[in-house]
This record gives structure tokens, sequence and C-alpha cells, in this order.
């Protein structure tokens, strides 16, 4: 699939863009790649943009689509292939504005709108269907100095093909039993303005689950999961992990709760109440999990505590804000370890320079002496690349305030003060590091994303951020946003980035803390504090002609969409591939008559069944396959059955060698099919 529906592309939060077949190690630099354009909004694009091939829009047929959502609570509908807008819509109610986020700048953005990355059901409605999380308030005035204001947190569900609502928003409200913080007569109370939903949002088996934190930090707050159905918007499941204590925010840089496809959910939460006496199936008996690894089970849509990990210093992190919720976790597909036994492994690091390796079915829970119930910890993972230092209170040495990616066996991660930097994974155990990039992130580290061609032709790719902080005053305070693309095999081999063609041709504005490379059908999108900067070929001679054909028509050299092989923008039935074999136009029209013409040859006293086509164009990289049936059902394509007789730049003519026998029906058509890379 080409589509980017979700967070890091699935929700396992993986990272990795498995079908990308134009973008190669071999031409990804500063020559062949740069920008395109830029993709103008108004407002911060915090979340990920996301991908939708082949959208139908009104009036305008099947489009690729990339969605944007600002912190001015619009939510953008972009030609994917142009910098056209299909539509615009406002989280918005009546009367409402951004939430403005004075006084709590380090956060890295001004206004509070839409800052978790959407999550997309195609097949849900007409068109499909997105689905916002979006924070605003409404100011009520009562003279020049008094005035009062209402926050609402709400979900929303939108058309992709029309920016309309396919259901009523709805307001978010939760309370759950205990006596933390906001709490009142018996019931801790979601208030919204106290959060912020900066984690992504997750879609499973046809529940939309949100996560949160503790809008900049401020107390009081505790820590929310809640599921939505998706066709209503009802809410189907509230849980609080810190209910009779407090914060425990679920931050995660940007990323959020990870899933495995047996339904369950994985998330890290941030300093906050864990209670150090344990129930008699080694959980803390007042249910509050903060600073830890959560693994959260969804039957009937009812979530609860399955198991969870919290380290043997978990006192000592949480005081010194080194707690886990910077990182965020990462579900790996099912590995065999050392002794044949099959693994179901999650992974995550933060600020302590740790990798926390947990096996799902077993996460460790907690022990105050030690963490050998966890499957895997590599302790110090980053320090070497930062010069030796420890992790500083906060965790801006060497710590982890991003997401990981995964690709082909190995993890990659991007430290704050430090490369970005792979660990290999070897029967089911992780590796030391095998290769590192040359340059330095600063804070906030960064998140790689994957593209990949299968196992093969893998690029890494990260965005560098400004330094915003200003508890790190020695980082450079540089705002301009730095995309960079290593070789997956070796991160020392930095393949391109965007500082380094002349005249500063692919600078695309200021970048935001936490923004995330996004990567569909030939292009990479990376969002900035005014758009989304759009990254692609510059140089169509590396292109096949059957790419470039698409390229010519449809805007996009991939094989998705209304560009598709098998897609009939004309509405004619005819795909795609046919009419770039025969030299026809894809947006005209034909009928099958107009392409092909059958007719009996008589040969030495026999009837041969033979198929004419007339073609003006003769691609060298689409070949025919003349197949033959009795029942239009089982088709056979040996060279036995038949014979063409000619084969020219304008013409192709086949016979069937089998002679037209009396009661029985013979049937002949023609396949052209790419001879390479589509």
């Amino acid at each position: 699939m080409t589509d980017v529906l979700t967070y890091h592309n699935d929700n396992g939060r993986t990272g990795q863009t498995l079908h990308e077949e134009i973008l190669t190690p071999g031409n990804v630099n500063s020559t062949q790649f740069g920008k395109l354009w830029e993709l103008p909004t108004d407002g911060q694009v915090m979340a990920e943009p996301l991908y939708a091939a082949g959208v139908s829009i009104p009036g305008q047929g099947e489009r690729n689509v990339v969605f944007v959502a600002t912190a001015n609570d619009s939510l953008y509908a972009f030609d994917a292939d142009s910098t056209n807008v299909f539509w615009r819509a406002s989280m918005f109610g009546p009367g409402e504005v951004p939430y403005r986020n004075l006084g709590c700048l380090h956060t890295g953005f001004t206004n509070v709108g839409i800052t978790a990355t959407p999550v997309i059901d195609r097949k849900l409605g007409l068109n499909g269907t997105i689905f916002v999380e979006a924070v605003s308030c409404s100011i009520m005035t009562n003279g020049s100095s008094n005035y009062s204001t209402n926050y609402f947190q709400r979900l929303h569900a939108i058309d992709l093909g029309t920016g309309l609502d396919r259901v009523k928003p709805v307001e978010i409200t939760a309370s759950y039993p205990g006596h933390g913080e906001n709490s009142s007569d018996g019931y801790v109370v979601f208030d919204p303005h106290r959060y912020l939903e900066r984690a992504c949002l997750l879609l499973l088996n046809g529940v939309v689950y949100t996560a949160w934190a503790g809008h900049c930090d401020q107390e009081p707050y505790t820590s929310w999961v809640m599921g939505f159905d998706e066709y209503s918007l009802a809410q189907t499941s509230v849980l609080n992990l810190t209910p009779n204590g407090a914060r425990g925010s679920i931050w995660n840089s940007g990323a959020g709760p990870a899933a495995d496809t047996n339904g369950n959910i994985y998330v890290t939460l941030g300093n906050g109440t864990f209670d150090n006496s344990l129930d008699t199936n080694g959980f803390p008996s007042q249910g509050d999990f903060g600073n830890s690894f959560v693994k959260l089970t969804t039957s009937s849509n009812v979530l609860t505590v399955a198991d969870y990990f919290a380290m043997s210093n978990i006192q000592y992190e949480a005081a010194s804000d080194l707690d886990l919720a910077s990182g965020s976790a990462l579900v790996l597909p099912i590995m065999t370890d050392a002794r044949g036994k099959q693994r179901q492994l999650v992974v995550t690091a933060a600020k302590d320079q740790n990798i926390y390796l947990a096996d799902t079915s077993d996460m460790g829970k907690y022990n105050p002496t030690n963490n050998n119930g966890l499957y895997e910890e590599i302790t110090n993972a980053f320090t070497g690349m930062t010069n030796g230092a420890p992790p500083n209170a906060a965790g801006y040495t060497g710590g982890i305030w991003s997401a990981a990616a995964y690709f082909n066996g190995t993890l990659y991660f991007g430290p704050v003060h430090g490369p970005m930097t792979a660990f290999p994974i070897q029967a089911a155990r992780l590796s030391t590091n095998s290769s590192q990039s040359t340059n330095i992130f600063g804070y906030p580290g960064a998140t790689p994303s994957i593209s990949a061609a299968g196992a093969s032709n893998g690029i890494v790719w990260a965005a560098e951020t400004p330094n915003d902080e200003p508890d790190e005053p020695t980082l450079p305070l540089t705002n301009a946003a730095v995309l960079h693309a290593y070789a997956a095999t070796n991160l020392a081999f930095e393949i391109y980035n965007s500082n380094q063609a002349t005249n500063n041709r692919d600078q695309f504005g200021d970048a935001n803390k936490f923004i995330t490379p996004m990567i569909a059908s030939a292009r990479v999108y990376v969002g900035t504090t005014t758009g989304v900067g759009v990254f692609g070929l510059l140089d169509p001679s590396v292109l096949t002609p059957l790419q470039q054909w698409r390229d010519d028509y449809f805007g996009n050299p991939s094989n998705v969409g209304a560009g598709a092989n098998d897609a009939s923008p004309a509405g004619d039935g005819i795909p795609n591939l046919i009419k770039y074999a025969l030299g026809l136009d894809p947006f005209t029209p034909y009928t099958a008559d107009e392409l092909t013409s059958a007719g009996i040859q008589q040969s030495l006293g026999q009837s041969y069944l033979i198929l004419n086509v007339d073609r003006d164009a003769n691609p060298p990289d689409v070949s025919y396959l003349a197949e033959v049936s009795s029942d239009m059902e089982a088709w056979t394509s040996a060279s036995s059955n038949t014979t063409t007789l000619t084969n020219s730049a304008t013409q192709i003519i086949v016979r069937d060698n089998a002679p037209v026998g009396s009661g029985t029906n013979q049937f002949m058509r023609l396949l052209f099919l790419p001879v390479s890379n589509p």
C-alpha cells in the first residue's frame, strides 16, 4: 500500500514506507533531487502530513491527496502532485478562536489547535474518513477587563473528498474512579483546559484512541487514554493511569500509542505518581503507573492494563525529569530468538539514554533492586556518541526526545546531541550500534522515517529542527529546517541534505520542534512553521518511459491513484497501461472496438482466429502476452498456442494456432505487461 494513513505508517509505528519504487540511494542527491514546492498553511504544522492516493474529489476525479493539519485548527486537503488546495476545513465552533499558548512558549508553538497526527480510514464513508482532534476556546467579555474563557477538546470525522463532517463532532469529556489531582466525589475529571493531545491518534478495530498530556506540564492533571467509536464518535472506553496520583503525561514527541496485531496498545508515561507498593499480581496497588511502559488490552473495546515495566530507579528518574514519555513505543515484527522461540517485542528509549526492549508476553513489571524482569536493556546506549557525557537533568545530553524507526532488522534512533544511529537486531536481541551519521543533531534530536522498495533501496530520512529550548543555550539558535537522507545500510553515507544545493535552492522554511518526514509516491513531505516542504526528483532522465508518461499526464511518476497501471481515469474501463502501450491519451474515452478487431484467417484449408491491435506507440518497457481460452475462465499463454504475424510500431496481429472447430468456442486476448519496475 502506498498510502500513509497514520503516524509513522502503521500501528506498530515502524516508520517504514516499503513501496517506494522511484526514490533510491542512486538518485537522491543534490543534483537529481531537491525541493519541488512548498504548501502554505495558516499556521504551524506539528502533525505529520498524511497521504491517500486516488481519493474521489467532487468535480476533480480521482486525485492523490496530502492532508495537512495546523495549530490554527485548520485541516487542508492539498493535491499531492501540485500546490492546489482541494478543500480547507476549520475545526472551530461558532465564535471560537485558537487556544493561545501564551506563557508556555518553550513547547515550540504559540497556538494549540491540532497538534496530534490524525488518522484515516479509507473504507469508512463515501470517500473515506479522516479523524482529527482539535482544541479551541471561546472568550466572553463582561466589561473592559472582565472576561471568561471556555475551552473545548473535540474529535472530528471528516470526509476525505469534501472536507465536510461525516458525523457531528463530539466534545471530549471524561471521568474515572480515583482521588488524584482534579478529583471530586471519588472521580478524577478531565478538564479540557489542562490537556494537550500531542500523541498521535490510533485507529484500532473500529475505535479511535486518544492519549493525553498535561498542557505546559502545569498541574493539576493526570494520565488519560480514551476510545471513541469510529462510526458514531461515541466514547467507548476511558482509562486513567494515575487515578490516585498526579501527572503521567503521554507526550511521545509527536508519536503516540502503538498497537500489535492482537489488539494490544502500548504507551509510555512521563513523570508522575508510581505506587511503590504492589498488589499480589505485581501491579501498583493504587493503579498509578507514572513513568512506566504500559501494555493495554482492548477486549470488548474496554481499556485495561494488562502488563507494564517500570525501571528499578523509577523514583530517581522521575525526580530528575528522566521520564519515558519523551520517547514512544515501537512494536517490532515477530522475531525468532537463538533457541527458535518466536518473540513479539516492543521497544522504547527516552531521556535516560537507555533502550528498553520488552517481551509483550511478560513486560517485566517493577523490581526496586534491578531490571532483570525486562527482556533486554541497553544502558547508556547513546552516551559514547556525546563525548561520554552522562544524562543530565531532563536528559538533554544523549537522551531521546523522538520516535525510533525500524527497517530490515535494524532500529534507528536520533538522540539529542548525537548522530542518527543504527542498532541491528540479531536472533531477537539488540546488537551494538552498527553505523552513525557524521552530523550531530541538537535538541530535540530527530525522528527518522524510512523509504524502500521491499528490503532494497532503503533510505533513512530525518528533519533537523531548531533549538527552541532555553535550558540549552549551548545549542545553535537557528530556525532553518534541514532535511537529511542517509543510506539505510550505512548511516555514515549521507546521500543528501537540503543545505547542499547552491543559492538556498532547497530551503523550505523554519522547523517545528517535533517534525517527522512523510514519504509517499516519490515525494517527501516535511512540516514547517508555515506549511509543508515537498521534495522529489528534479531530473526526469532517471525515470523509465512509463514513469515519465505518468509524470507528464498525472504529475507523479508512481504507480498510484489515477495514474496507476490498472486505473481508468477516462471512465471507459480501459486501463492506463493499455493506453500507454498503444500511445493513447489516458483521459480520452475509447471503446474496445476502437482498439481491437478480430477475424478469421484461412490457411491450408483451415480457419484460424486472429486478433488485430492498432497502436501509435511501441514503448520499450511494455511487452504483450497472447492468451487463448475455450471458456473465458481458464487462459493459456504457451508460445505453442499462438503465432505473432505482425509486431510493428503501428500494429500487432496474433493468430490462434488451433483451427476453429465446429461446436467449440475459441477466445483470444492480448495482455500488456511492464517489463521492469512499474
